[in-house]
């Protein structure tokens, strides 16, 4: 059996640093919009300093997980804590679904009993919403191309600065036109997009974490594409997995038409390597080699 990969390097850059003072960034938030809903009664308001918690602490296990992902590996973790960062990004997309839910709940309640709001305030602390996670988002955009669990982070600020534009919005139209009403309809708006993002988060993490085939991969596809080589007769028993954002593994068996050499099976891996990383992403591979094996040679074979 052999085993080879393709690393894929990240360049040392200030992710940890960034998420640092996003984190003060939003308990300064959340501090003030919770004492500003209080005082003036809108419940988006409320909402939205719930959510700017649920940021904090996303942005907390963001963190961690960031920090965590970057310890080597041992004989005891012989994949280090790459994991951690999609674990971040799965249980703040749970959260993200959880507060929704639970604003949504309010909101009806708000809509059947509703209560005078000082609209002023909600205007300033709104602005000062928007400011603040405008910036946050400044920061976080590139490293959230790259990253699920800095993405997972990136969302939940956008997101909130999103709400604090419908916030500013309705306490606009609650100033001038009186519409209490329309406290309750944001937070119900802001409610359902948190579902949205969160959900196809949600199942992108998930589906990493139950190695599950990348999305866009097919596994016949693959096999054929190997299955051109003129020293291999087939490939069977596939398994294809991400373990992170930039970690695609294949490991599979290969029976070969005549008995080979190490060197020379050594050879043919490297071209396999090299087709499979161009063509597919794929950067970890783990080929066994077989030669007149009675075994299955079905593509997907339960272990």
């Amino acid at each position: 059996m052999s085993h080879s990969h393709i690393h894929v390097h990240d360049h040392k850059d200030l992710k940890g640093r960034k998420l640092l003072f996003t984190i003060i960034l939003n308990i300064v938030i959340t501090i003030s919009q919770t004492i500003g809903g209080l005082v003036s009664g809108s419940l988006s308001l409320l909402s939205d300093a719930l959510h700017n918690f649920s940021d904090v602490v996303s942005l907390i296990v963001s963190y961690v997980a960031d920090r965590y992902s970057k310890k080597e590996a041992s004989s005891k973790r012989t994949f280090g804590y790459k994991r951690a960062e999609i674990l971040a990004a799965f249980v703040n997309a749970l959260s993200l679904i959880l507060v929704a839910f639970y604003l949504i709940y309010e909101a009806i309640i708000r809509f059947i009993h509703p209560k005078e709001i000082e609209s002023e305030l909600v205007i300033w602390l709104a602005l000062l919403g928007i400011v603040a996670n405008g910036l946050s988002v400044l920061l976080l955009r590139k490293d959230a191309k790259e990253n699920i669990n800095i993405r997972s982070a990136y969302l939940h600020l956008f997101s909130d600065m999103a709400a604090s534009i419908a916030v500013l919005i309705g306490g606009l139209l609650m100033k001038y036109y009186n519409w209490l009403w329309v406290d309750s309809v944001l937070t119900v708006l802001i409610a359902t997009y948190l579902l949205f993002i969160g959900y196809d988060l949600l199942k992108i993490s998930f589906k990493i974490l139950m190695l599950f085939t990348p999305e866009g991969l097919n596994l016949e596809e693959i096999s054929q594409a190997i299955n051109k080589f003129p020293e291999i007769q087939n490939v069977h028993h596939m398994h294809v997995w991400q373990l992170n954002d930039k970690e695609i593994h294949l490991e599979a068996h290969a029976e070969f038409h005549e008995d080979i050499s190490i060197s020379q099976f050594d050879g043919i891996l490297y071209n396999v390597e090299e087709l499979l990383y161009n063509e597919y992403g794929i950067n970890h591979v783990n080929i066994q080699p077989e030669y007149s094996k009675d075994d299955p040679k079905d593509i997907i074979v339960q272990d």
